[in-house]
């Protein structure tokens, strides 16, 4: 069933009727995966509450021409207007930060925090992770798509707008990816 609902809210996405429709109402389906709150409840999807609107549009750009590849966005993004990309990224950019996990082991979270700092985390995303302009949110957002993420700019699978994000990790091992990814879905 849930395939189907997806490709039924796609095809209504290039309605004119469903165009005409609130943006609330036309991001539904974006929220259905990535949370109706900014927080995703979903195994490896990004939580997309108070993203940096830069860095989304650049991103539904991506997954709509293909750049990304990811068959469920690609299919959702391939009739979306530039328009319609400015206004899902100013929209999803005022959803309610994603909720952080709460806790965590305290010299984790240290040693982890010291590495944020090691490998600049803390200067491009900011001392609070929050991101800017084009550099996304990750204070909170899910430990298995941050490791998920990680490993794949490593690997060079994920492929984003420039090198920076394969640079750095080339030198972060896996057994730093994983205390990377714990310390950052726990920043509030």
């Amino acid at each position: 069933m849930r395939p189907f609902a997806i490709i039924v809210m796609s095809l209504l996405a290039v309605s004119p009727l469903y165009a005409a429709e609130p943006i609330a109402e036309r991001a539904a389906p974006c929220l259905a995966c990535h949370g109706e709150k900014g927080t995703s409840e979903t195994e490896n999807t990004p939580s997309l509450g108070a993203q940096q609107p830069a860095y989304t549009l650049i991103q539904l750009y991506m997954f709509r021409e293909k750049l990304r590849t990811f068959e469920p966005m690609n299919e959702m993004a391939k009739d979306l207007t530039d328009d319609d990309l400015r206004i899902f990224s100013d929209y999803i950019a005022t959803l309610p930060k994603p909720v952080a996990v709460e806790g965590g082991d305290p010299a984790r979270m240290q040693a982890a925090k010291a590495l944020t700092s090691q490998f600049r985390c803390d200067s491009c995303h900011n001392a609070d992770f929050a991101g800017r302009d084009n550099i996304p949110r990750i204070a909170g957002q899910r430990e298995d798509y941050l490791a998920k993420t990680m490993r794949e700019y490593k690997d060079n699978s994920r492929h984003g707008y420039d090198a920076t994000m394969a640079d750095v990790m080339q030198s972060i091992s896996d057994a730093q990816i994983v205390e990377l990814a714990y310390f950052l879905a726990r920043v509030k």
